[in-house]
Formats: structure tokens, C-alpha cells, sequence
């Protein structure tokens, strides 16, 4: 079984903030894959289904972000589950917006959520780190993650969710090859195309200036015959004379 928990806030004021994107993500996944109706457990909201083959709990904590250690730590201990088997969607701003990578283990880099995890559970889990950009400056930081998308990010954001959804039965069987390659496929989608060059317009020339030959001009509509080619000239025979000879001759 896996259990994979959507970092955020709980409540209508957070609901699109950039700080909530790992709700966002369990909810997608949730709504695409048929999974059974949210319901209060563990101090969160939680579902179950099935990823392909694999069981699969959906976590959303209620504890607000700095204490969600203390719901995925009791929903752990319920399932008798290790940090192995936890695998954390959460929003990262040192990723441009609308890249996503994968990790598992290591530190929480200031990220008030995961540094809960890490108190109750643990580091050696998986994340799916969510690019949602950084302001530029260190203090602005906690206005920015919990500011709204705005409208300008509508689509990538949008187009994430989708390859995160598309990707989540590879994410739950440990495909993490796979699972980004989904994402990739929704944020970059390839474009369909014949593979050959379209058809250069002839060059324009100046009024009066003869055409190129092979440049747009027009094909003789007379005699297309080959002409046959002229005969090489005989070259001239070689003077054997000598010099003494030569000189004799010139005087006769």
C-alpha cells in the first residue's frame, strides 16, 4: 500500500494559494481515478483507491502546514507503515514555475511542512517537488506562498495537475521515470508535423534583370532537342626542327 499526502492549508482562504499545490494534486488525482469521497481521518481528509494495481491512501492534513507532521505520523502508525512507503506532493520555489522533480530523502530546505515530517516521520521519504518560482527575495517569501496563482499561471498550473493525474498509477508503482515523463508529455506536448520543409517562394529580381538559371525561369516552349556538342580542334603537329634548322629556313 502507499500512502501519498498533499501538502497545504486547510480552508476556502488558502484554497489557491501557491502554497497548497500538493492539494491540489491529491485532489486531481482523486477525482481522475474514481477514488471514494473525502472524509474526516487522522486529522485531515482522506480517501482511498487504487493506482493500476497498487492500494493507494490520499492524505490531506488539517493541522496547517507547520504542524502536518502530526497528521501523517498517526495515519503511519495506523497503516504500520515506514517512511519508505510515503511519498509527499509539496510546493518548491526553487523550482521555476511549472517544473516538477523528484527526490527522496534529505533536508527539508526551509520548508515549514516538510521540516514537520521530518520531526515525526522522518527524511527518507519521497517528495514531488512542485515549481511555483521564487520572488527574489528571501523575506517576501511566505506573502508569495501564500498568495494565490495568478491568472498568467492558469495554464501551466493547470497542465501540471493534468500529467500529475496521468502519471499517479507509474508514481504509486515506483515508475518515477514514467511518472515524469506523463507530467513532461502535459506541460510539453509534442507537435505533430509532416517533417518536411514548406515550399520557398521564387526570389524577386529587379525590373529587367535576366532570371537565374534554375530560379523561376520560365521553361523554353520551342525546340528541346540537346544540341550536339562541337568538335574538339586538331591540335598542331609538333616542330622537330632544330634550332640551326629553324634559322636556315628563315632565309631560303
Amino acid at each position: 500500500m502507499r500512502l501519498i499526502i498533499g501538502l497545504g492549508n486547510p480552508g476556502g482562504k488558502y484554497a489557491r494559494t501557491r502554497h497548497n499545490i500538493g492539494f491540489m494534486a491529491v485532489d486531481r488525482i482523486a477525482a481522475d481515478h474514481g477514488f471514494a469521497p473525502w472524509r474526516s481521518k487522522f486529522q485531515g481528509q482522506v480517501t482511498e483507491g487504487r493506482l493500476g494495481s497498487e492500494k493507494v491512501v490520499l492524505l490531506k492534513p488539517e493541522t496547517y502546514m507547520n504542524n502536518s507532521g502530526q497528521s501523517v505520523g498517526e495515519a503511519m502508525r495506523f497503516y504500520k507503515l515506514a517512511a519508505g512507503d510515503l511519498t509527499v506532493f509539496h510546493d518548491e520555489i526553487d523550482l521555476a514555475p511549472g517544473k516538477l522533480r523528484l527526490k527522496t530523502g534529505g533536508g527539508h530546505a526551509g520548508h515549514n511542512g516538510l521540516r514537520s515530517l521530518h520531526a515525526h516521520v522522518g527524511p527518507d521519504y519521497d517528495r514531488v517537488r512542485m515549481g511555483v518560482g521564487h520572488p527574489g527575495r528571501k523575506e517576501a517569501v511566505p506573502g508569495y506562498v501564500l498568495h494565490d496563482f495568478p491568472k498568467a499561471d492558469e495554464d501551466w498550473l493547470d497542465d501540471m495537475l493534468r500529467g500529475v493525474s496521468d502519471g499517479a498509477p507509474k508514481l504509486a508503482q515506483g515508475d518515477g521515470p514514467g511518472f515524469q515523463n506523463a507530467v513532461a508529455q502535459r506541460l510539453s506536448p509534442a507537435r505533430s508535423g509532416t517533417g518536411t520543409a514548406p515550399a520557398q517562394p521564387p526570389a524577386r529580381r529587379a525590373p529587367g534583370a535576366a532570371p537565374k538559371p534554375g530560379a523561376g525561369a520560365a521553361r523554353p516552349t520551342g525546340d528541346t532537342t540537346t544540341p550536339k556538342p562541337e568538335r574538339e580542334p586538331k591540335p598542331e603537329p609538333e616542330d622537330q626542327r632544330s634550332p640551326l634548322q629553324k634559322l636556315a629556313d628563315r632565309f631560303r
